[in-house]
């Protein structure tokens, strides 16, 4: 069974160990880390120390750390990591490749904590986000929940100017931001504050990371008047009222994925990701004219991180998205059935299927009763309707059944 000893570092060229942390070192014989952190700490390791790159793939660096078959005795690996590594650190990785491995860690500040120390900034109250080899989603959900204070951990992607860039087109520029570049280095390291328009024009060094601090109102039940429409028409949009029963009936504090099927000008999937912004939304939309009215209103409502796709969903490869648990089906162009069917197959135990049913005398197809048929032959069950009519307009049924 491995031990590894993890020692975080800052980009110091020279840094200061206590002597605990000096003692460990000139022990060890097996010692792992960046490219980047051999450097720095090359000079206090022993003669005929072995050094393990920390590459991609890990699989490799992995094969690596495991006892050597000749003798299978325990090794200790000395492993070098920048800030504190447990916080969104190697330590962690550790941790869940060696479940059974004797893991201590020597922490030191982590890149936050030294740009909240040099700003005077108390941290105690930070939102943590990192963008480094993750998706937008978190940073997505912090904005959409408002969050006054906010660090954000960054990569070469996810770099200042691309984070400010996104952030003005979703309409969050009441956000300033304090980047800290090189932290802990003293020859190189700087820290400036911007506005989101500055930051998005300017260069930044790795590494780097960034302090936003602002605020955003929530807004619950958005005007139906500030959508942008599929040709001017009032009808082709959930109303508001229902909207919100919808939401409801989808139980969306307790899902994770909702699918949004025919979702037109995506008012449902907005409305949802404003809402319940941990959710991944996923909306399809066969109206080629509908994509830029749904980035528009997106944009409008400042609702990063929808994922669309457009075409014909039931001609659609589902099978490499994650599987819901709510769908909602806001249009269905006559193959109601055919949907409903084809959602069953990847909808998760006990996911929920939700749908409008308008009562009006043009309609031919009593969509209410292909609902019914539907549920019987796919054994889904149907929970009570919920019935509502809104001013003059036709009474809509609100439709759920449980997997």
């Amino acid at each position: 069974m491995n031990s590894f000893i993890v020692i975080g570092i800052t980009d110091h060229p020279s840094p200061f160990f206590p002597p605990e942390v000096l003692e460990v070192i000139q022990q060890g014989s097996i010692f792992s880390g960046g490219k980047r952190h051999h450097e720095i700490v090359a000079p206090f390791l022993p003669d005929g120390a072995r050094w393990i790159d920390i590459t991609v793939p890990l699989s490799a660096v992995f094969e690596q750390y495991q006892p050597s078959p000749i003798n299978n005795t325990p090794s200790t690996i000395i492993v070098f990591a920048s800030g504190d590594p447990l916080f969104f650190g190697f330590a962690n990785t550790l941790r869940s490749q060696f479940p059974s491995a004797h893991i201590t860690v020597f922490p030191t500040f982590n890149s936050l904590q030294l740009l909240a120390h040099r700003l005077l900034l108390p941290y105690h109250d930070l939102r943590i986000v990192s963008l480094t080899g993750r998706p937008w989603q978190e940073l997505d959900r912090a904005l959409i929940e408002g969050a006054p204070k906010i660090g954000v951990l960054t990569d070469k992607e996810h770099t200042p100017a691309t984070i400010a860039q996104r952030m003005l087109h979703y309409g969050f520029g009441h956000y300033h931001t304090h980047v800290g570049e090189h932290l802990g280095n003293p020859a190189l390291e700087r820290v400036s504050s911007y506005t989101l328009e500055e930051a998005a024009q300017h260069t930044f060094q790795q590494p780097n990371c960034l302090i936003l601090i602002g605020n955003h109102q929530r807004r619950w039940g958005l005007p139906d008047s500030e959508f942008a429409l599929l040709n001017g028409r009032e009808k082709m949009i959930t109303k508001m009222p229902i909207r919100l029963l919808t939401l409801q009936a989808l139980d969306l504090p307790n899902r994770h994925t909702l699918w949004d099927i025919g979702a037109c000008t995506g008012s449902v999937s907005i409305e949802a990701h404003l809402q319940f912004p941990h959710l991944h939304i996923h909306a399809f939309e066969i109206r080629p004219e509908c994509e830029a009215i749904i980035h528009e209103n997106a944009r409008r409502f400042h609702a990063p991180g929808l994922h669309l796709h457009m075409g014909d969903f039931m001609q659609a490869d589902i099978t490499s998205l994650p599987r819901p648990d709510a769908v909602f089906i806001g249009g269905h162009g006559g193959h109601l059935k055919e949907i409903m069917a084809m959602a069953k197959t990847v909808l998760t135990d006990n996911g929920i299927i939700v749908f409008n049913s308008v009562i009006a005398p043009k309609v031919s197809t009593d969509s209410h009763q292909l609902w019914n048929e539907a549920c019987e032959e796919l054994q889904l069950k149907q929970d009570t309707p919920t019935q509502i009519q809104l001013n003059n307009h036709h009474p809509i049924t609100i439709l759920r059944c449980k997997k």
